[in-house]
């Protein structure tokens, strides 16, 4: 069970890290993605969406605070859902089920990253020897 538990964590966050380093290595493109949204400091939000997205990735993929590392990407992943995959707002048409896909693909991952938050890393993590599974 430990070594399934292992093995999902990196399958988990192996997207995270992935897009994380995309992002941090386009900032300017991250920035103008994250300007077209109308949202402020967008190179400000470049930079920490990227290092969420590495750093909350690596903590999951290592076990280490694997539960702060899951919150992060859960709320991560809840506002970029809310502001890159409005798919309500969207009139009927490709781009419209493209990101209805995208965002129920989100709440998916947010469900196994509640899951990891809910039950630690398991005996195959930093945090397990560690002793702070329980503890975080």
């Amino acid at each position: 069970m430990d070594a399934a538990i292992l093995v999902g964590r990196l399958l988990l966050v192996g997207l995270f890290i992935y897009s994380g380093m995309g992002k941090l290595m386009d900032l300017p493109g991250t920035a103008g993605n994250i300007a077209s949204k109308g949202l402020p400091a967008p190179m400000v939000l470049a930079v920490a969406a990227g290092v969420i997205e590495v750093v909350g990735g690596l903590m999951v993929a290592v076990g280490w605070y694997t539960r702060v590392g899951a919150i992060a990407l859960i709320v991560f992943t809840v506002v970029a859902t809310a502001y890159f995959h409005n798919f309500w707002d969207l009139a009927p048409g490709p781009a419209r089920f493209s990101n209805m896909i995208s965002a129920f693909k989100n709440v998916a991952l947010i469900g196994a990253f509640l899951i990891v938050a809910g039950f630690g890393a398991g005996r195959y993590a930093i945090d397990a020897r560690r002793d702070l599974t329980h503890r975080i």
